[in-house]
């Protein structure tokens, strides 16, 4: 028996559970997984005691992820890069750290979406966490460029010199976006949580793929993106279920078949 869980705060609109039970159900394996809706300040100790009861692994979810980036004893390069971690696996003393985000994101855009992302122009708009935790995985898939375009200039230029050993990263203002088409435009500002979209040069989505990282509603990201003749548009509800597959993977060696449970979630 697998015991696993995902700690956040809060955690009831959590989709975890459901996903992570199709996939122990595919795979054959006896999966307990588990909600913990840890204190704000009581991250560690609500994991301490989880791994007393024989724990194999865990998910982390917002606010958490600095602090199981702080927690693990060793990490992986995408956890590094990141600088924050979603998915520990315990061996022993060990906890390993992992940040599946990007992974997720990559393996919905060239598996369920069909796209190669060789050669492609990318551009994201956002410098913060959820940027930093994509950038490494988008770069293995060998883009011509990949733009960060932010608020504040000085965050994107900062977070693409962090990664231009790995490929070719810029960043600047969003004010600076050119209006000329690229191929992929990655929305991942917390905008849309707003209700709002950043106001920027319209001609860069004009037949680009537009894909924004939140799920479970029509964004204003994705209503701007229709309006400017964007030739694919899609939420982050494959990334969710993507990452969770390779959180997944990391834990059992078992790699589930995510489409099933992607048509099943979008109802």
């Amino acid at each position: 028996m697998y015991e696993l869980a995902v700690f956040g705060n809060p955690i009831g609109h959590s989709l975890s559970p459901s996903i992570h039970a199709q996939f122990a159900q595919q795979t054959g394996l006896k999966v307990n997984y588990a909600k913990i809706l840890a204190p704000i300040d009581g991250f560690n100790q609500s994991v301490q005691q989880f791994i007393e009861k024989g724990a194999n692994g865990f998910n982390v979810t917002v606010p958490f992820k600095l602090d199981a980036f702080n927690l693990a004893t060793e990490l992986t390069l995408n956890a590094k890069m990141a600088g924050a971690v979603n998915t520990i696996k315990i061996q022993k003393n060990k906890l390993i750290g992992e940040n599946t985000d990007g992974l997720g994101l990559v393996n919905d855009l060239t598996q369920n979406l069909g796209l190669s992302l060789k050669g492609k122009k990318i551009l994201i708009l956002g410098a913060g966490g959820a940027t930093q935790g994509i950038i490494l995985p988008l770069l293995r898939q060998q883009p011509s460029q990949i733009m960060v375009a932010n608020r504040t200039a000085s965050k994107a230029e900062k977070l693409a010199h962090n990664f231009s050993q790995y490929g070719s990263v810029s960043g600047f203002g969003l004010d600076k976006i050119k209006s000329e088409p690229v191929d992929l435009i990655i929305n991942a500002t917390s905008a849309s949580l707003d209700g709002n979209m950043p106001e920027i040069a319209s001609g860069c989505a004009d037949n680009a793929i537009c894909y924004d990282l939140m799920y479970g509603k029509q964004t204003p990201f994705m209503d701007w993106a229709k309006n400017n003749n964007a030739s694919i548009i899609s939420d982050g509800l494959g990334m969710l279920v993507e990452q969770a597959a390779s959180s997944f993977e990391f834990w059992t060696e078992k790699k589930p078949d995510t489409r099933s449970v992607i048509k099943k979630l979008r109802g």
